[in-house]
């Protein structure tokens, strides 16, 4: 599993004009999924964006995680994460897992922060979603499992 992780002061996610997740301050996820993925993976990769020090402390440093500073997290499913731009000009998505794979998975990592405790909006698993956000630093980080 892959997750692009932004710090964000608020993001959305509509699907057909619709608001269907939305956060203030916090972590905006893209996760991807792969073939081999599993759900220890997606435990293993919650607990990280979780744990994640991203936010500043007193010292204006980022040593501090999400759930230190009050903050939500809007999960956004993202296959396009495991694209493959290598060869050619079209990407190839042969590494991205299946949805009836994918999803199940998506849910789990879900799951999982809930579990940790945390505030979890999502997008529309499937859906056309168009995704509004203030990134926060800019902060981006690319997270595996």
């Amino acid at each position: 599993m892959r997750a692009l992780v932004q710090r964000v002061t608020g993001a959305r996610v509509t699907v057909d004009g619709g608001t269907v997740g939305e956060i203030g301050t916090g972590l905006c996820v893209l996760v991807g999924v792969t073939h081999d993925d599993d759900e220890r993976v997606a435990r293993k990769l919650a607990d990280k964006v979780w744990n994640l020090r991203v936010f500043d402390d007193a010292a204006g440093h980022m040593n501090v995680p999400v759930h230190a500073v009050g903050g939500a997290l809007l999960v956004v499913s993202q296959f396009t994460l495991y694209g493959d731009t290598r060869r050619g000009r079209r990407p190839s998505w042969t590494a991205a897992a299946p949805p009836d794979h994918a999803e199940p998975l998506v849910a789990r990592f879900v799951d999982a922060l809930r579990d940790l405790g945390g505030h979890v909006e999502t997008g529309q698993f499937g859906a056309h979603m168009a995704i509004a956000l203030v990134n926060d630093g800019p902060v981006t980080l690319l997270l595996e499992a």
